[in-house]
């Protein structure tokens, strides 16, 4: 079976190297080190960027995503239609070609991946070591729907907010969460959350994201600014924890709450099942 997979991966990745020439990496800035008081003004401008994201609901569009870990360099053309929390299905197109050579299927507990080259169909828990031996991202499926929705959801009361840093006109809170802390850089002239960091409860970064090129959406009364493109780093990968695995997702078009959105996807018949949660370690990673 890791042979028939190891075949799998190497086809279903050569098909998705294409366009090499403008990859993309993500880019890392600085964050705020000013410490300041967490006044009434702040506190505001958290509970706005909180409820931001709350009216996003589904995303129906495309995408070019770049995923580099350790050991290869990969860039996809995809079409992604989500929504948050529930199902993703991701449709990807081999380069300028356009001929679809994968199906993808994520729910809350279970993925598919369909392997139209090799007729076979990859099937697995939704847990963060299989989304790792898919997408590089070895994280938990929520954060993944909204890291692709490009959005951030924010839970936790002001109370939470442990500490305020400013710096070249941009505001970062930290906030008490289970396992840890995590870091949201906010620009307080847009209200946009511009960035994340998760950290674990030993002071280790795991987790680090950063959004750019923001256009506006009217959503349900409301001007909400999401980002075109979405930079992921993770810091301790699960799978292959030899470096660092990085995300760039970049959308070309997307329709915000669709409402004709439907998520359809056609389990294929007479395939090679493989099982994600007997795959221990993925060559390609």
């Amino acid at each position: 079976m890791k042979q028939a997979f190891r075949g799998f991966l190497y086809v279903f990745f050569v098909f998705f190297a294409a366009g090499c020439a403008d990859f993309r990496t993500v880019t890392i800035e600085e964050w705020p080190t000013e410490s300041v008081e967490l006044s009434e003004d702040l506190a505001e401008l958290y509970r706005d960027v909180s409820e931001a994201s709350k009216v996003v609901a589904a995303i129906d569009g495309y995408a070019d995503i770049w995923i580099r870990t350790p050991k290869r360099g990969e860039h996809l053309y995809c079409t992604v239609q989500l929504e948050r929390s529930k199902d993703t299905r991701i449709i990807v197109s081999a380069g300028v070609v356009g001929w679809p050579v994968a199906d993808m299927l994520f729910r809350p507990d279970s993925l598919f991946v369909h392997d139209m080259l090799n007729n076979r169909l990859l099937v697995g828990r939704n847990h963060p070591d299989n989304l790792e031996k898919i997408l590089g991202l070895g994280a938990g499926y929520e954060f993944l729907s909204d890291v692709l929705a490009g959005v951030v959801a924010v839970d936790e009361p002001v109370q939470s907010i442990e500490r305020v840093y400013k710096g070249a006109g941009k505001v970062s809170f930290v906030v008490v969460v289970e396992g840890g802390k995590k870091e949201l850089l906010v620009n307080p002239l847009t209200r946009n959350i511009e960035g994340l960091l998760f950290i674990d409860s030993r002071g280790r970064k795991q987790v680090e994201v950063h959004f750019r090129q923001f256009s506006p959406y009217a959503l349900e009364g409301k001007t909400v600014n999401l980002p075109g493109e979405i930079d992921v780093m993770m810091f301790n990968p699960g799978v292959d924890g030899n470096g660092k695995h990085e995300l760039v997702i970049a959308y070309d078009e997307r329709v915000v709450n669709p409402a004709d959105l439907d998520i359809q996807f056609k389990m294929p018949e007479k395939v090679k099942i493989i099982d994600l949660d007997r795959v221990v370690q993925l060559p390609w990673m």
